[in-house]
């Protein structure tokens, strides 16, 4: 049997792919989780040998779990299911090191068989989101500069984030100014939707 772990924060989303799941003679869900921060600790427990990882979740994200799985449980393989299928967020999964990256309007059929495809060993990528991808130019943010970017999402003021961040201010102006360069946009807020729209977020 293949072992999988879900970590998707819908409830009924949830419930419903382990059902699906289920019914396949071969895949048993054996841990469920609904916000990021459970994942690692679950499956240290659980074992299991996939992790079907939903991107955006309370807590830390997929992509963020991704990257711990890789450290913590190297032989958990991981497949990214979302809603968002956007270039820059295969590209940040792929460097996370998940094994497939689905978007969630397949068929469970087609899903099913991306489980046993990354545990054989392959690499499992939406050809339409691959396709993008290719012609996607690569995230032009840093990461600190992503970091102060995503900091100010919810209206933070620069004195909110350069306390949340220990940096000064004057060095969080110039990340967010190099920010809002990179993105080609009017402000910080503008720059926000650009780099979450990119998936570079």
């Amino acid at each position: 049997m293949i072992r999988v772990l879900l970590a998707e924060d819908q409830g009924m989303m949830r419930g419903a792919l382990a059902l699906l799941l289920g019914m396949e003679e071969d895949i048993e869900v054996v841990a469920q989780v609904a916000a990021g921060d459970d994942i690692v600790h679950t499956a240290l427990t659980a074992r299991p040998d996939v992790a079907l990882l939903d991107i955006e979740l309370p807590g830390r994200s997929g992509l963020a779990a991704a990257a711990d799985l890789r450290e913590e449980c190297p032989d958990c393989r991981v497949l990214i299911l979302t809603t968002f299928g956007r270039p820059g967020y295969l590209r940040r999964a792929m460097d996370a090191g998940a094994a497939g990256f689905l978007v969630k309007d397949g068929p469970v059929e087609e899903l099913a068989e991306a489980i046993r495809a990354v545990l054989r060993g392959e690499v499992v990528v939406d050809p339409a989101l691959a396709a993008a991808a290719l012609g996607a130019g690569p995230n032009p943010l840093t990461a600190r500069e992503a970091e102060v970017l995503n900091a100010s999402v919810d209206g933070a003021t620069v004195a909110d984030i350069s306390a949340a961040l220990r940096l000064s201010e004057s060095t969080v102006r110039n990340y967010l100014s190099a920010a809002i360069g990179k993105t080609g946009t009017r402000n910080r807020m503008e720059a926000v939707r650009v780099a979450r729209r990119e998936g570079w977020l």
